[in-house]
């Protein structure tokens, strides 16, 4: 049973989805269009002054490993002599703290970045990134969407498209490998799970698994549908990283407590698909949306689950959707 240390999360573990839903929970229900297109350009501005005085969490995992807390998503760098391996860029705003905390674990140059997917929380720091010398690696989903303007109609907001700078110039389509700092870096596309671009990144050697965000740790996810997530994709992403992880791997997920491990993954898995289950059944039933959220579907899991931003009655709309 994960306690609430466990699961409290601070401001600067925020990303955007989340905050949209903050908004939601606040106000009882979704605003209208132009009240949420304004809300969401707040939001943006908040993430980006957020990260802009939060500071930088270092965990030093292993094999020379370390995991970023505290911009956007949780981000992993791994040092060597063939440089500086970021999985995930984080928030523009942040680069002064993650440039120092990254310093601090090496003084190898920045020369490769693995976006994990398109989202604005994992890859706004993109084109700093590049400018430092880092090459941007990521599935052809990601490159994509960051080449056009973007709209999250979950969020009501629409994304620019990114500028060059920022744009993944390494693409594949399936699986790709990379042999850096005496270690293969495994790279594989899910399918469509959290979004249609999600990768999983395996640093074979040292046992480490980062799942992006088709695993947020003690929080219910966010599912963008706009861009080609679903629940039944997500449900089958976890059943992947469950196959993926032994119970010495060290699993880093995309948001919520960035060291976790097999077990607290599977107790992700198990939650997805239960709660899937209740939705189906209500939907199946003929309950409308709001019948459907009314009867708790989530209950038994809201406890350990459902005190952050993603609130239960939003988690059963994105479940609803997809069933």
């Amino acid at each position: 049973m994960r306690t609430l240390h466990q699961h409290a999360m601070s401001r600067r573990s925020f990303c955007l989805c989340c905050m949209s839903a903050a908004t939601f929970a606040a106000t009882g229900g979704w605003l209208t269009p132009s009240q949420a297109f304004a809300e969401a350009r707040n939001i943006v501005d908040m993430i980006r002054d957020d990260a802009a005085k939060s500071s930088i969490k270092v965990h030093r995992l292993r094999h020379n490993v370390s995991i970023l807390e505290g911009s956007g998503g949780n981000i992993a760098v791994f040092t060597g002599p063939d440089g500086k391996v970021f999985v995930d860029g984080g928030i523009t705003a942040s680069r002064l703290g993650i440039l120092a905390a990254a310093n601090g674990l090496s003084s190898d140059p920045i020369r490769y970045l693995i976006n994990t997917h398109w989202h604005f929380d994992h890859s706004d720091g993109n084109a700093w990134l590049n400018a430092e010398g880092a090459a941007i690696i990521a599935h052809e989903n990601t490159q994509k969407h960051l080449l056009v303007a973007e709209r999250v109609a979950d969020w009501n907001f629409n994304f620019t498209p990114s500028p060059l700078a920022a744009i993944p110039t390494e693409v594949f389509t399936s699986e790709k490998s990379l042999t850096l700092n005496g270690s293969i870096l495994k790279l594989k596309h899910y399918g469509p799970a959290h979004t249609d671009s999600d990768i999983s990144v395996t640093i074979t050697e040292a046992d480490i698994l980062h799942c992006g965000d088709t695993y947020w740790n003690g929080i219910y996810p966010f599912i963008d549908y706009s861009t080609g997530g679903n629940i039944d994709g997500l449900i089958k992403a976890a059943e992947e990283n469950l196959a993926a992880a032994s119970g010495k791997t060290i699993v880093i997920p995309g948001h919520g407590q960035p060291v976790s491990n097999r077990t607290e993954l599977r107790a992700f898995r198990d939650m997805l698909i239960a709660i899937r289950e209740n939705v189906a059944k209500l939907k199946q039933q003929g309950r409308s949306l709001e019948e459907t959220t009314a009867a708790r579907p989530t209950a038994a899991f809201d406890a350990d689950w459902g005190r952050f931003v993603i609130t239960p009655a939003f988690f059963t709309r994105l479940v609803y959707e997809g069933v």
